[in-house]
């Protein structure tokens, strides 16, 4: 029987490898299940440790998700060429800003997560399972994005929360995932914070995921991700007239990293 069993499940993995092999669309379709399911699990298996050793919500557990979520690579064959983390190293907080582009973002965004960091993320998150049940007891700050007065209120409690437990947040300021190899114009919330706050905006980019992942091709394989940290852009006597000049000087200096870390032109 336990013969019979293991010839079966042999026959399973030698079917999908090479219906994986056949076609395009089996692989994405696999790896991506995979991926949704590794999540799940790990986040079902990481939030008891969590509320046993930080007690229940909290920045803190941050650290241990990052532990977890940075063995996610391995699977999918990714690796992370990472510089300018020393910028990341300013007094006191600070809002940080990243391009948006797709669900394999978290292994990108915990690949360099500075201690102290908080996100800010879409508040339908809260309802994905286990993986809402995490990110929540991460500390991530869930904002309604169809409405725009709920919105700045949670902006403004960001705010006050920034300066009173000292903590960086981290937003997108696409606001959507976007695979494109380009970034969509930003949305001003995240620099009116940092206005706002009197804080640094620290830029991140990460390489295009488009020569391994693009959904409109049912791509989807191993690959090297450049990320890089850019230095801190300063926003003290900056006022709300400044936020749109702040805004335009963020966006260029992503997009001109971004083709350069992507080897794309401009």
């Amino acid at each position: 029987m336990e013969l019979g069993w293991l010839l079966w499940g042999a026959a399973v993995l030698l079917l999908l490898h090479v219906l994986m092999e056949l076609s395009p669309a089996v692989n994405f379709a696999l790896r991506i299940g995979f991926y949704s399911l590794l999540c799940l699990l790990a986040s079902a298996l990481t939030a008891p440790v969590c509320l046993l050793v930080n007690g229940g919500r909290t920045v803190k557990n941050m650290r241990i998700i990052k532990t977890v979520v940075k063995t996610f690579k391995y699977f999918f064959g990714l690796r992370f060429e990472v510089k300018g983390l020393e910028n990341f190293k300013v007094e006191g907080p600070a809002i940080i800003v990243s391009n948006h582009q797709s669900i394999l973002d978290m292994m990108g965004l915990m690949e360099i997560l500075p201690d102290d960091c908080v996100q800010v993320g879409k508040k339908e998150l809260m309802y994905a399972g286990t993986v809402g049940l995490i990110i929540y007891l991460g500390g991530v700050i869930f904002i309604n994005r169809k409405s725009t007065s709920s919105a700045k209120i949670v902006m403004a409690e960001v705010a006050k929360s920034m300066a009173t437990d000292n903590v960086k947040v981290w937003v997108y300021p696409e606001g959507t995932r976007n695979c494109t190899g380009d970034l969509l114009p930003f949305k001003k919330g995240a620099f009116h914070l940092a206005v706002q706050a009197q804080v640094p905006v620290i830029p991140v980019v990460y390489s295009s995921f488009t020569s391994f992942y693009n959904p409109k091709e049912n791509l989807f394989t191993s690959g090297k991700i450049k990320v890089e940290v850019l230095p801190p852009i300063e926003t003290k006597g900056l006022t709300a007239d400044d936020v749109s000049d702040l805004t335009d000087r963020c966006f260029h200096i992503m997009r001109e990293t971004l083709f350069r870390l992507s080897g794309s032109p401009s």
